[in-house]
């Protein structure tokens, strides 16, 4: 107990002087006694002479350690360097491979694209993946991380062949190129991975989705999901890409928000009123449909005009030239204001009574379109009525599709008209020359109304950075309609993280109608496809497509084109396929999206056993990405999701928050973030203060990075590294393993320090198990500052400095402290694995040759745990606060207190306390004034005095302070807030020549605590 009940203090008070209690750790008395000299020889006491200056420094055991305070330049990069050397950083993922484990966890790396140089995103994602699998490794789980590489596609296509193109090159020249360009850059990223740490096995357990096994297994499932009926070939729009010659997914494009069109109202003239609305309603001569497009160029393959069913419309005259336009009632104020002119309604209807109506199509003579109902025009923007290009439009396919219409692309893969759409257009490009070529047609025929610059989002591609265009050909599609109530119903039962990312991948799912899966190029996985020479018709089945899996195992897919025929098809898959001779086929020349290559990955990579990762870790880009593609494959084939938890992150971008760019000059390279750039100015910051970077951010949204977030980086490790030399210097020749005091009989701050160290660590594993790399760093400074730094390593100082080497109190205090260091060093260890592992090097209690990541989890112990201990330790605390508090900027060591507290539920809690059966200590301090008693300590004052009310006779100078504390017991049944009063004055006793302490009887003398160590 702190305090004993008022009647024992008043008993100890009035015997103050003529006896002393007994006790474990007795307080001094403090009656005037004759001062002593003690040799540093540990002869016999002498009178005292004045010390001479530093006699005592080398009986004071002040910490000694060879760890660095600071690393800065080169010695932070040869010392990571030594580290992963030392410590086995590429060896650490096979030795936990091969050890027992009871719990495997699996994280799923989605492949980087292999077409560059590793970036500050890659570090990012990289990172904050082996900050999770580093703390699996940790806790004993038997980690499962294989890293891979996205190697096909157009962007490595275009970058391998440069300035050359495809043009006289073929195809297997084209992917020997891409392959060369694709080994380069895997190469390159995988150095830069390994030396920020990344924990893998980088020499054999990779993934590549240009290997021949990984093919193949991708071939297996298109076979199954095509099989199922899932995957069809088909002539319907697609987003076509006219600069690089293919189609695209959704995925594959960029929205650029300041694209800017020739937007135009142009009119469809009525060759047939409505039949409704004919015969009731006067002014339906010359009447025309208006029409607003932003493509003016899809026109000429218009097939319908659409309108809203349930919609109003009018019929309208213009002011300015008589003009009869039909239009949604709704938009007719604003296309007044557009047009310049009133606009007089000469009757008013609802759009279902539009059926039957047909128009005269504006720029080919003689042929009709109708005006149909479609559920996808709107009343935001435009008449009303929209332009319907079956070839040119997902919607307006959609309608072509139900009504029957044709669906005619007069447009071919280099984005130019055809001679379907007449000689004068034939050849133009559609988004150039042809678009203005188009405009002059319809204003030639009467039926442009206005042109205008519209400045809006449009579909880029995503690697030529140039607008694409939407264009029906014949391709192969993955029917996504069938699998998204699947796909919604099993993600359900996944985690999403954040959970908001949820509602935005379910929103891409559900825009997705079909996916394309088919593109025009040479350098990915061929479709194993054979077309009948005459018919066209495709010759795909479970046999031939396990046969052509058969072969990419073996050989590759470049067989594909390196092979002849006859092996691809031999007599055995004709028979089975009860198909004619070879002769009659040619092999199919389109590859299969990249998309769909990655989002097979979870069969070819995953254990068969359960081929589920724990999680996936990308990007908030991947959410109609490899997150997409790789469910719908999942769902497609086993009915199930390929993860249990999906973890998004945002971008990594300026400390601006800008997005980066060369053009611009703010691009962070990790390259010189690590290794530092004389031409820049720039310091190495090693890859510990990278790491720390993505720990400390809030991954969950845009990460902002550059000098003031690097420095910072630095700055915190640099604290942690002070921090770390404390406890390393402390524990100089302190054996844990032999030396260790048992928890019963510390001192009462060194248990409340372990409770707190086991508070620390459960908080900092949840955190980690949150992903909240964030938390763990904000729960690990305000441990090292405010429960370390400012409070234990101050009070403590004295008995580690002072008290004798072995002592039961110093030897306590070490207990705790390495405690301290082993718990937050490990706490650090996913985030800082070199500094760590360099920790782990200097700190006692293991074997040589034992590194961090090979030992485990922070180790804790539920004696720890003393919550009682915690309300007394900080009632105490609340005091000293107060006195603090009172001598702003003066040393606490120069005062006594005298500390009145109220009897209450403290005295309670007190004595309960000195009863617990994991404690020897009977009291914080056991006379009523002491010197040298744990509350002493506590307060860092010269003496302290316990009563139950001030005298009345203190001096003048004396500050007061007042205060209480909360106490609660029983769980927070019973709790009483505890008053006190301290008052504070300058010390009468003398300072302590050796431990300098405000301690002694008289000057230049010893106290007795030195005395007794120096004897």
């Amino acid at each position: 107990m702190l305090l004993r009940r008022i009647s024992a203090v008043s008993q100890c008070l009035a015997r103050l002087g003529s006896k002393r209690a007994s006790f474990l750790h007795p307080a001094l008395s403090f009656t005037t006694t004759r001062c002593q000299h003690v040799s540093n020889t540990g002869d016999s006491a002498q009178p005292a002479a004045a010390p001479a200056p530093g006699q005592y420094r080398d009986t004071v055991l002040l910490p000694r350690s060879d760890f660095p305070m600071k690393l800065t330049g080169q010695k932070i990069l040869d010392r990571e360097l030594q580290i992963q050397q030392d410590c086995g950083f590429a060896q650490l993922y096979t030795w936990q491979r091969e050890r027992k484990a009871k719990k495997e966890f699996c994280l799923h790396d989605g492949p980087p694209y292999a077409n560059g140089d590793p970036h500050v995103g890659h570090a990012l994602n990289k990172i904050l993946k082996d900050i999770r699998n580093r703390f699996e490794v940790m806790r004993g789980r038997q980690v499962h991380y294989m890293p891979g590489w996205d190697c096909h596609g157009l962007p490595i296509e275009l970058k391998a062949l440069g300035e050359l193109g495809t043009s006289g090159l073929s195809p297997v020249q084209i992917r020997k190129k891409a392959r060369e360009f694709a080994e380069g850059a895997i190469s390159r990223q995988r150095a830069a991975f390994q030396r920020w740490g990344v924990m893998a096995d980088w020499d054999s357990s990779c993934y590549y989705t240009f290997d021949g096994q990984y093919e193949a297994a991708q071939l297996r499932v298109f076979q199954e999901m095509h099989t199922k009926g899932l995957i069809y070939q088909d002539y319907k729009p697609v987003f076509w890409s006219p600069s690089t010659g293919t189609a695209l997914a959704e995925a594959e494009l960029e929205y650029n928000p300041e694209h800017v069109s020739k937007a135009l109202y142009a009119t469809f003239s009525l060759t047939a009123p409505p039949p409704k609305l004919a015969e009731s309603a006067e002014g339906w001569e010359n009447a025309k449909a208006l029409i607003w497009t932003t493509q003016p160029w899809t026109i000429p393959a218009n097939q319908a005009v659409c309108y809203m069913p349930n919609a109003q419309y009018s019929l309208v005259t213009r002011a300015d030239d008589g003009q009869r336009l039909v239009m949604a009632t709704d938009r007719v104020a604003n296309l007044a204001a557009a047009l310049g002119t009133q606009l007089d309604t000469l009757t008013t209807f609802t759009g279902s009574e539009l059926e039957g109506a047909m128009c005269q199509h504006p720029t080919l003579t003689g042929k009709e379109v109708p005006l149909l109902p479609a559920s996808h025009v709107t009343m935001g923007k435009g008449t009303g009525l929209v332009h319907t290009a079956p070839a040119h439009g997902m919607e307006d396919y959609s309608v072509a599709s139900h009504f029957k219409l044709p669906v005619d692309c007069m447009v071919d893969e280099e984005g130019r008209y055809t001679e379907l759409a007449g000689a004068e257009l034939q050849g133009k490009l559609v988004m150039a020359e042809g678009n203005d070529t188009v405009i002059s047609m319809l204003r030639e025929a009467g039926a442009l109304v206005k042109e205008e610059d519209c400045v809006h989002s449009y579909p880029y591609d995503w690697r030529s950075k140039l607008p694409v265009i939407i264009r029906a050909s014949r391709q192969w599609f993955i029917n996504t309609q069938s699998l998204k109530d699947k796909a919604k119903d099993v993600l359900v039962k996944v985690r999403v993280i954040p959970e908001s990312a949820r509602s935005t991948l379910l929103t891409m799912l559900d825009r997705r109608t079909y996916w394309c899966i088919s593109r025009q190029r040479s350098w990915g996985v061929p479709i194993p496809v054979f077309y009948h020479k005459e018919t066209g018709e495709p010759l795909i089945n479970k046999h031939t497509v396990t046969h052509i899996a058969d072969i990419f195992a073996e050989k590759g897919s470049d067989s594909w084109w390196e092979e002849p025929i006859e092996t691809l098809l031999p007599d055995s898959v004709l028979k089975k396929s009860k198909a004619g001779p070879v002769t009659d086929y040619v092999r199919g020349e389109d590859v299969l999206d990249i998309w769909f290559d990655s989002g097979v990955s979870w069969a070819a990579v995953l254990q068969e056993s359960d081929p589920r990762a724990d999680v996936y870790i990308e990007g908030k880009d991947q959410l109609g990405g490899w997150f997409q593609s790789s469910l719908l494959t999942s769902v497609a084939v086993r009915k199930k999701a390929p993860y249990k938890t999906l973890v998004v992150h945002g971008f990594a971008v300026s400390e601006k928050g800008e997005k980066m760019s060369k053009s611009v000059g703010n691009v962070v390279d990790p390259e010189v973030v690590i290794n530092g750039c004389k031409d820049s100015n720039s310091p190495p910051y090693g890859a510990d203060a990278l790491r720390w970077w993505v720990a400390e951010s809030n991954v969950f949204s845009e990460v902002q990075i550059g000098p003031n977030a690097l420095n910072s980086a630095r700055d915190n490790i640099n604290k942690l590294r002070n921090t770390f030399k404390f406890l390393l210097g402390n524990l100089q020749g302190f054996d844990p393993r032999t030396q260790a005091v048992d928890p019963k009989e510390m001192h009462y701050i060194d248990q409340y320090l372990l409770h707190l160290l086991r508070e620390f660590s459960m908080k900092v594993t949840d955190a980690y198990t949150e992903f909240d790399g964030g938390r763990v760093v904000r729960l690990l400074q305000n441990f090292v500052s405010s429960e370390l730094s400012s409070f234990y390593f101050s009070v403590i100082k004295d008995r580690l400095y002072c008290d004798a080497e072995d002592s039961l109190g110093r030897r306590s205090c070490q207990t705790v402290l390495e405690e301290v260091l082993d718990g937050v060093s490990r706490a650090i260890a996913p985030i800082l694995p070199h500094l760590a592992e360099e920790v782990y090097l200097h700190a006692p209690g293991h074997d040589e040759g034992d590194t961090m990541f090979q030992s485990g989890w922070i180790k804790t112990s539920s004696v720890w745990r003393r919550p009682g201990l915690e309300e007394a330790v900080e009632g105490a605390s609340a005091i000293r606060d107060a006195f603090l508090s009172s001598i702003p900027g003066r040393n606490a060591a120069e005062y006594e207190l005298i500390i009145a507290i109220e009897p209450g539920l403290f005295f309670e809690l007190m004595e309960r306390l000195s009863k617990h059966p994991r404690s020897l200590h009977k009291s914080l301090q056991e006379e009523p004034t002491a010197t040298f008693s744990q509350l002493t300590e506590l307060m860092m004052a010269s003496r302290v005095t316990l009563t139950s009310s001030l005298p009345r006779d203190l001096p003048e100078d004396a500050l007061i302070s007042r205060g209480s504390f909360l106490i609660n017991l029983e769980g927070g049944v019973i709790r009483e807030e505890s008053s006190f009063t301290v008052a504070a004055q300058p010390t009468s006793l003398s300072r302590c020549p050796r431990c300098r302490r405000y301690t002694s009887d008289s000057p230049d003398c010893l106290c007795s605590r030195c005395q007794t160590v120096l004897q």
